[in-house]
């Protein structure tokens, strides 16, 4: 990724972007989103291979829609046939190449990778009695087409996700078949390639593993709903809601692009997305009110990429968890667990940035620029179909149902308004664009099995999480710091699903390993240890999207503002310090994920963790009431961090130390504005 500056005004005419004080228009978002997204990297094809694509999307659709209805076919089958459309759509609309190459037609050879594709995808619904017959035994046709599946996953993963999956998969692969050359606890006794080709693609422990099997089920179906509630225009309105509810507060434009992008969350799957989406919109209003590019780039990243932590949808990971964690958990027990610690992220940037527009002085926006409030609220319908998931989710209605139920209620409420209605053309390109957007997850959960496929064949899992506890001499701090180092550098350029797959099967065992030393070996893994272990590496996973040096979400935020990219990951790092320090405590304080606890307790540390993430952002920020002087900036951090440790002292002795800073404040604020009446 290149650090070069982004234009100036002359420069951006020249490259066809907007003045840095205006809106990007879709098709000046959609030259951004290729140039920092792969998933939206893809060709305009024109003529007769348009139509085939279209009517492949679709069929595509209609077939996640019919077994989402009327019953999956057996896994093996369903699970290739969702992975030859995706393959083969893939090669037929992501260029081999980013730059350079024709996007108005599809070459040759990539019309023979889609027929391979197809092929692929119809190998198990075809020979399906005679591969089951044969017992693991594998044939020549097996192998060469276990061996094309293979690597055309991975093609297909570094088109249409990116190269840092794909490399992680390849090493993997690499990993299970010289795994005697690897030193101490990675060792281990090698695979042969009909092992191998066995694993991937004739199990369900490998290509065709859980995480394709999510990615066949519930993912595609909330997708489809996603899709569906853009057509009603609810992205637009999320940003005409947010500016209403807090265009006028303090810093305005800032608050309208947090509250934005976790509106924005609940139906996105892409940091870099909702950065584009809703940065296009935020972004200029932020620096037209008068916050440094940098800055206004950084706060559109860290609410996005927030966005990704946002019940219910989660990035679509929420689903992939329930399968990980298993032990019979509901798909709600986890968006509740997630749920305070996404509100506490949240409310760490809001703070950050009500901190930042104090000092600098800067208001609201003018009474004259806001919408007009009755009108907007009139359209609030337009929420509803995303508050019935959750209501259906409560009620225990199964995932896929509650999916398909929300895609019901979207176009019933569209029908209100004439200017939301979906009809029939919106309808199939609403199921066109559902299907665009699941093949890069297809890729993705695909190229992820791979992984998981080499590490339950060679026991890696257990291997890593034996080496970083022994490395951190059984420390929970220390295990937690080194899980947290690993969990972004796997997490850096991948995509919120594979993001997960990754993490939670590499990092996520050591915190699990370390919680349960003592208890007698075979023991069931509590909930509550499941749970905090694979959340905390999907928190640092997610944040490695605005971690510099390889930041896409921030570094998108900076095309859009025309800030420095590694200035803007850094500000944008800094005001999710709050994602940095919030999955330590729901590992050392269960009670924030409202798992076997009482309510008292729950109040209790979320009220403590605010006033921390209070004391913490005005020691980072340099502001409260009034500047603070450098001694007082390290005591409130201190404080902060002492307030957010779950333990009784720290939290007495914090709650003292930010009592009496606040007071300091008060004062000493008071006799300075009383200097300057006086003066």
């Amino acid at each position: 990724m290149s650090n070069k500056l982004p234009p100036d005004n002359e420069e951006r005419q020249e490259e066809k972007l907007p003045p840095e004080d205006t809106y990007f228009t879709e098709d000046q978002q959609k030259e951004l989103l290729q140039k920092y997204d792969p998933e939206s990297n893809t060709r305009d094809v024109v003529g007769i291979m348009k139509n085939i694509i279209f009517f492949g999307l679709l069929a595509f659709a209609l077939f996640q829609l019919y077994t989402a209805i009327f019953g999956q076919f057996t896994a093996y089958i369903q699970r290739s046939i969702h992975l030859g459309f995706a393959l083969a759509l893939i090669f037929l609309l992501f260029p081999a190449r980013k730059r350079g190459a024709r996007r108005d037609r599809v070459p040759f050879y990539d019309i023979i990778l889609a027929i391979l594709s197809v092929g692929v995808g119809l190998y198990w619904p075809i020979y399906y009695e005679e591969i089951i017959q044969r017992v693991g035994r594998l044939g020549d046709l097996d192998m060469a087409v276990g061996v094309l599946a293979i690597v055309l996953t991975l093609e297909a993963t570094r088109r249409a996700v990116g190269l840092p999956i794909t490399i992680i998969s390849s090493v993997f692969l690499i990993y299970a078949f010289f795994g005697r050359s690897f030193p101490g606890f990675l060792a281990h006794r090698g695979q042969d390639l009909e092992s191998v080709v066995q694993l991937m693609f004739f199990t369900t422990d490998g290509i065709l593993g859980t995480p394709i099997g999510v990615s066949a089920t519930f993912i595609f179906t909330f997708l489809l709903f996603g899709a569906f509630l853009v057509k009603t225009g609810v992205g637009q309105y999320f940003n005409d809601l947010a500016v209403t509810l807090a265009g006028r507060l303090t810093g305005g434009p800032a608050k309208v692009a947090i509250f934005s992008s976790a509106l924005q969350g609940t139906i996105s799957g892409s940091s870099v997305a909702n950065v584009v989406t809703s940065g296009s919109y935020t972004i200029p209003m932020m620096k037209k009110l008068g916050y440094k590019k940098e800055f206004a780039g950084g706060v559109e990243a860290a609410a996005s990429t927030g966005g990704q932590l946002m019940p219910p949808i989660m990035g679509a990971a929420a689903f992939l968890m329930v399968e990980f964690i298993g032990g019979g958990i509901q798909y709600w027990d986890i968006a509740k667990a997630a749920a305070i610690p996404a509100l506490l992220y949240f409310t760490g940037v809001w703070i950050m940035t009500h901190f930042e527009a104090k000092r600098v002085g800067l208001k609201g926006i003018p009474a004259e620029e806001m919408p007009n409030r009755k009108e907007v609220l009139k359209k609030i319908y337009l929420l509803s179909p995303i508050v019935a998931i959750i209501v259906f989710l409560l009620i225990g209605i199964p995932t896929m149902q509650a999916a398909l139920y929300g895609i019901l209620l979207t176009i019933i409420v569209s029908a209100i308004d004439r200017a939301t209605r979906i009809g029939i053309k919106d309808t199939i390109n609403a199921l066109v664009d559902g299907a665009r957007t699941a093949l890069a997850v297809a890729a993705a959960t695909a190229a992820a099995g791979i992984i998981v496929g080499v590490v339950v064949k060679t026991g890696l899992g257990l291997s890593l999480a034996t080496g970083l506890v022994s490395a951190s001499g059984g420390s929970i701090l220390l295990t937690l710091f080194f899980t947290m180092l690993a969990s972004i550098v796997l997490g850096m350029g991948s995509p919120t699903t594979a993001n997960y797959v990754i993490t939670s099967t590499i990092a996520a065992p050591a915190i699990i390993t370390l919680l349960m030393l003592g208890e007698p070996t075979g023991a069931a893994v509590p909930l509550v240890v499941a749970l905090s272990a694979h959340l905390f590496v999907f928190y640092f996973g997610i944040i490695a999207d605005i971690t510099p040096p390889v930041a896409l979400a921030a570094f998108a935020a900076a095309g859009v503002s025309g800030g420095e990219p590694i200035k803007t990951g850094v500000n944008s790092a800094k005001l999710a310090a709050a994602a940095f320090i919030i999955p330590y405590m729901f590992v050392l304080s269960p009670e924030l994920l409202m798992i076997d606890t009482t309510l008292p307790q729950v109040v209790w540390v979320v009220f403590t963790a605010l006033a921390g993430m209070t004391a913490i952002g005005a020691g980072l920020i340099g502001f409260w009431y009034r500047k603070l002087y450098w001694i007082e900036r390290i005591v409130a951090v201190l404080t902060g961090l002492a307030l957010i440790y779950p333990e009784s002292v720290s939290d007495t002795i914090g709650l003292a130390v930010f009592l009496i800073l606040l007071a300091i404040q008060f004062v000493t604020r008071n006799r300075q504005q009383e200097r300057t009446t006086t003066a």
